[in-house]
């Protein structure tokens, strides 16, 4: 299935892409694409090719992308923001057949076989445009590798199908209406999975999505395009309730989607008390986006769940674990240049997520199975006390890593963001033993600023401030 064109032939001259230099149609996307892909395909890569892109968010990036999948070619957007050794053990397990990039290329890239983008857009193909493969074939072909964020170890390349992407779509749609007229701002990397989506999200449903100029701010770009729906993480919707600026803007939105990790309570309750759209959600990169969201927007009362989206099946198992499948389920990790499935044998993907899921298909997240410990022979789920801690002293943010403890083994240490003037530790200490107990109430608060993230993510390095709890904690102090 050509989805490009396919949209041409439904929504023709409606806005595609909102750009700083413009709009650009449904139409003129098809063209454009059709182009660059018969340009790829005669610099020799062929379909079924895996090609890597390192560039930010730009409307040369986006057409890119379109035009691999007319060419049948495999796309692997990366993170051009991480470390070069990095980026050299995720590029040599790709084995990309070409390597595009925008600006300087590193020396990794030396011996590879690459191309400025900047290039695809200064010259015309002499070749004939793309012919989609049949119809089946086109729904199971591979089209992305998408890394996950590495939150716990290194970053795995999951590899989706034109299937996967179809109906994390389909499903997002039917659940928070996005159509013709309306406008999707791209806020989160194409490199991110949560990003990437948003292109089969307005190619499948006739919205538009807005590319900023790369460096924009979101407040920005509220401002300068007729931005209807939001993607954001905690820490963005933090600093935009925060700005007197975008209270307009967020107000006149119809829908703010709000993933990645868990909100501050104080975040929720802000939101609500505006009345603003927002939507919680509980996805992953191995279910294509979205698993579970929010039929309607939340109230400050509500915790970080949502009902599972069409296409999508949850359950959890006897441990807590929660274990998903459907069409959105990737086809594997790629591994040794083919995609190696990773369910079990009833075709379930075990998340590492520990959450509950009710009769009626309401999830809620209660942590991670791999950053669980145990206390005086208790399991402790460090969300749950970050959640808690969240929710008293006016705390922001909140990281709880485990610390050794002569009496019970570990002990929760909480490294927490908050106004100097709130969050002194009697306080702390009273208000977290009501909420969760004593044996959960952290021993020590250390105070921060400015967080350490994963590379190029929103994501704390909770493995960078296990190692900082260790060199601070004693337990005789």
């Amino acid at each position: 299935m050509d989805l490009v064109e396919r949209a041409a032939r439904l929504f023709a001259a409606a806005p595609a892409l909102r750009t700083a230099e413009g709009t650009i149609s449904f139409e003129a996307c098809d063209d454009e694409a059709a182009r660059i892909a018969a340009l790829l395909l005669e610099r020799g890569t062929k379909s079924g090719d895996i090609v890597a892109m390192l560039s930010p968010n730009t409307p040369e990036a986006v057409l890119v992308l379109l035009a691999m999948l007319k060419a049948g070619l495999v796309a692997a957007p990366l993170n051009y923001r991480l470390p070069e050794a990095l980026l050299e053990g995720m590029i040599e397990r790709l084995q990309p057949a070409l390597v595009l990039h925008a600006g300087k290329l590193p020396a990794l890239l030396d011996e590879r076989d690459t191309m400025p983008i900047s290039s695809l857009f200064m010259k015309d193909s002499s070749g004939e445009r793309p012919i989609a493969p049949e119809a089946q074939e086109a729904m199971e072909r591979p089209v992305t590798i998408i890394h996950t964020s590495a939150s716990s170890g290194v970053a795995k390349a999951a590899v989706h199908s034109f299937a996967n992407h179809w109906h994390s779509a389909l499903g997002s749609s039917e659940n928070i209406a996005f159509g013709p007229g309306e406008c999707w701002l791209l806020s989160l990397p194409l490199y991110h999975i949560g990003g990437y989506s948003l292109l089969f999200r307005a190619f499948v449903s006739g919205g538009a999505l807005a590319v900023p100029t790369p460096g924009a701010t979101i407040e920005e770009s509220l401002s300068n395009y007729p931005v209807t729906h939001l993607s954001l993480v905690p820490t963005q919707l933090y600093r935009l309730l925060g700005n007197s600026s975008t209270a307009a803007p967020l107000g006149a939105l119809k829908a703010i989607l709000l993933g990645g990790s868990a909100a501050p309570q104080s975040i929720l309750d802000e939101a609500a008390r505006r009345h603003l759209p927002l939507y919680m959600s509980y996805g992953s990169t191995e279910m294509s986006s979205q698993i579970a969201t929010t039929a309607a927007p939340v109230s400050g009362e509500d915790s970080e769940s949502g009902t599972v989206l069409p296409w999508r099946e949850v359950r959890a198992a006897e441990d807590g674990e929660l274990l998903v499948r459907g069409k959105t389920l990737f086809q594997g990790y790629l591994q040794d240049g083919v995609p190696r499935p990773q369910t079990d044998s009833e075709g379930w993907f075990h998340t590492s997520d520990i959450g509950l899921v009710s009769e009626d298909g309401m999830v809620t997240i209660l942590g991670r199975k791999d950053n669980m410990f145990i206390s005086g022979g208790e399991n402790i789920h460090p969300e749950e006390i970050e959640k808690a801690l969240m929710s008293v002293g006016g705390i922001i943010e909140a990281v709880v890593v485990p610390v050794p403890d002569p009496e019970y083994g570990l002990r929760p240490l909480a490294f927490i963001h908050a106004p100097e003037h709130e969050g002194d530790e009697e306080t702390l200490n009273g208000a977290m033993r009501a909420l969760v107990g004593s044996l959960k109430t952290p021993v020590r608060y250390e105070r921060v600023n400015e967080w350490v993230r994963l590379p190029g993510s929103q994501k704390t390095d909770r493995a960078w401030y296990s190692k900082q709890a260790l060199s601070l904690w004693r337990p005789s102090s």
